[in-house]
Parts: C-alpha cells; sequence; structure tokens
C-alpha cells in the first residue's frame, strides 16, 4: 500500500490563547512537515483548496510548487481541487508546470469540494453544481490527452484547435475523482476509468458497496476494473499509546469541529470521538498496532491500494503531527505492507 499525508491547512485557533497561527506560520509548517514527510519515505502529499478566512490554502498548485524543490520523492497532488469552479485550461497548464518542476511527481485529484464559497466568489451558479463538474472534469481529461484540441462547450469555453502548452514530463498527468458518499459520483469516476480516492467521513463498511458500484460500472463501460487504483483517506493521529493518543488529540479534534463547522457540531463529546476511534469507526486515533489494524480492515473492505493521513487537525502543536507522521513512517507503513505480503526496503 502506498501512504500519504493531506491537510486542508486550517488556522484554528489555539485553545489556551484563543489564537490561530497566522497564513504565514501555517504556510511555513506545511512545506516543514512536506521535507519530513519526504525524508521518511511517506510517498504523498495533498493540499486541500478553501476559499475562506481560517484556511492558508486557497492557491494549492502555489504552496505545491515551492515544496517541489523542497523535496525529493513525494508525489505532489490536491486534495482536493474544486475543478467546478476552475479554470481546466489554466489548471491543466499550473500542474504540467509542477510535473516538469518536480520531475514528474504532479497529480491532481478532482473534486466538488465540500464548501460552496468558491461558487460566488468566481462567479459560478451551485444549480450547475453536478453538470460543471462532469463537463469540465471531461475537458480535463481531453487536455491531458491532446496536445492539441477542439472543444465544444456548453458551461466551458469553446476551444478552437489550439495548442495546450506545456506538456507534462509524465507521459499522462494522473487525474484522481475524489469522493464523498454519493453513488452517482463512485459510477461516474468507473465510468470514465479514473483512479477513485474515497473521504472516509465515516467506517469503510459504508463504503463497500460504494466502491462496488465504482468498479461494475468500470467493468460495464470497458475498463479493466482490476487495475483502476483506489485510495482513502481520513483523519489522523498516532501515538505510543491508544490511551496516549486519545487523551492527546481529543481537545483538538474536538476545536476542530466547533471552529470549522459550527453550524453541523455545537458540541462534540468525548464518548463520540471514543466511538469513532473504536473498531469500524473511520477515525484512526491509537497506537500503531491499532491504526493498523484499522488500515488493514479499510483495505479488506476497499481493496485500496492508497491511503492518505489527514493531519494537524484542530491546531495539533507542529511537534506533535511530527512524531505521529514519523510513527506512520517507521512503524505503521512498514507493518501494513508486511502484512499485505509486500517487500520492504532493508
Amino acid at each position: 500500500m502506498d501512504f500519504g499525508i493531506f491537510t486542508f491547512g486550517e488556522l484554528s485557533r489555539n485553545e489556551t490563547t484563543g489564537r490561530a497561527l497566522s497564513p504565514h506560520q501555517r504556510l511555513a509548517e506545511i512545506i516543514e512537515l512536506a521535507r519530513l514527510a519526504d525524508q521518511a519515505g511517506i510517498s504523498f502529499l495533498g493540499l486541500g483548496e478553501h476559499h475562506r478566512h481560517d484556511f492558508a490554502l486557497s492557491a494549492p498548485e502555489i504552496v505545491l510548487a515551492a515544496i517541489a524543490r523542497e523535496t525529493t520523492n513525494l508525489r505532489l497532488s490536491t486534495a482536493v481541487t474544486v475543478l467546478s469552479t476552475q479554470d481546466p485550461v489554466r489548471l491543466f497548464e499550473q500542474f504540467a508546470t509542477l510535473d516538469l518542476l518536480s520531475g514528474g511527481r504532479a497529480e491532481i485529484i478532482a473534486g466538488r469540494g465540500a464548501f460552496i464559497e468558491s461558487y460566488p466568489l468566481f462567479g459560478y451558479d451551485t444549480v450547475d453544481y453536478d453538470a460543471l463538474f462532469e463537463e469540465k472534469l471531461r475537458l480535463l481529461l481531453e487536455l491531458r490527452d491532446n496536445a492539441n484540441l477542439s472543444w465544444q462547450g456548453t458551461l466551458t469555453q469553446t476551444i478552437p484547435g489550439m495548442d495546450i502548452a506545456p506538456r507534462p514530463l509524465q507521459e499522462k498527468l494522473p487525474v484522481w475523482v475524489g469522493v464523498g458518499g454519493t453513488p452517482a459520483s463512485f459510477a461516474r469516476a468507473g465510468r470514465l476509468g479514473l483512479p477513485l480516492f474515497v473521504a472516509l467521513l465515516s467506517g469503510p463498511e459504508r463504503f463497500r458497496r460504494l466502491v462496488e458500484l465504482y468498479r461494475n460500472t468500470a467493468t460495464e463501460a470497458g475498463h479493466d476494473a482490476a487495475a483502476l487504483p483506489v485510495g482513502a483517506g481520513g483523519h489522523f493521529y498516532a501515538a505510543q499509546t491508544s490511551q496516549q493518543a486519545r487523551d492527546t488529540f481529543y481537545p483538538y479534534y474536538r476545536a476542530y469541529f466547533e471552529q470549522n463547522m459550527p453550524r453541523a457540531v455545537d458540541h462534540f463529546p468525548r464518548s463520540t470521538f471514543d466511538d469513532w476511534s473504536g473498531p469500524g469507526g473511520g477515525l484512526l486515533v491509537g497506537s500503531p498496532p491499532q491504526v493498523v489494524e484499522k488500515l488493514l480492515a479499510i483495505h479488506e473492505s476497499l481493496g485500496t491500494t492508497r491511503y492518505a493521513a489527514q493531519v494537524g487537525l484542530g491546531g495539533l502543536p507542529f511537534a506533535e503531527t511530527a512524531r505521529s507522521i514519523e510513527l506512520l513512517a517507521t512503524e505503521i507503513m512498514p507493518a501494513v505492507n508486511r502484512e499485505l505480503g509486500v517487500a520492504t526496503a532493508a
């Protein structure tokens, strides 16, 4: 299994001081975490896209370009690109350039986004929420596959046989589809034969049938479903013991919910946190052996070939986040791959 980390760059308030990191500080931390992940042998980094004052990442492509010059092996991706409100031509140009700068390490995870602030900001109507994504995804794939493109748009521009440049270093820039829990989104990814990235908002069993739908739809469309990668990602924190992990992370995780989603969660009790962290839950918080057990359960349910851990939630201090990433790299990744029968370097 391939392992990665991702972040949305939240600017959560410190529970003691009531102050949040500045965007300048948060971006510096993200670049340092990328360096640490690269040195530790983690293979993937994803950055989210939000257009609000409480997030530092509205232009992840620029931050990924900075990280490209500080790392050697990390695959560099969005998590996710809100494709419905992007210009696919400009997006492709940016990621082709990132691919050239990074030596062929760029990827795109395209999605519709969990928040809708980018729609009015960039002049789009949420009435076209799904239609925009459908057409723009198809345009992005045409841009990827054609150095000169003619395209007749309905919700997008018309392109009259124009050069699409620069071309990436990779022969085909990887484009994944990021999904939450909508069956139509799983089916669309399968129909197009694209890699799937699942946001595990709950335990993996909820998504088993949706991933089966994805693979069945891919097969019906003539794709080799067995060859299509499936990734999953979710909230993560590891410490040496389960008690230490839960006691340390709970205040920050509660702050993450209460600060970033106040309309959805007015209070996040410890009992709910412990339930989500338990067997079958989607929250990967615990000791390395416990996290390994949950990752193997995710693999068993969904057939995943990648797991990406969302790190640093709720204003968790940099040192704690770094220690958690170290455990992911040194204990959790090797143990999972031993269980899956994958040889690891000595």
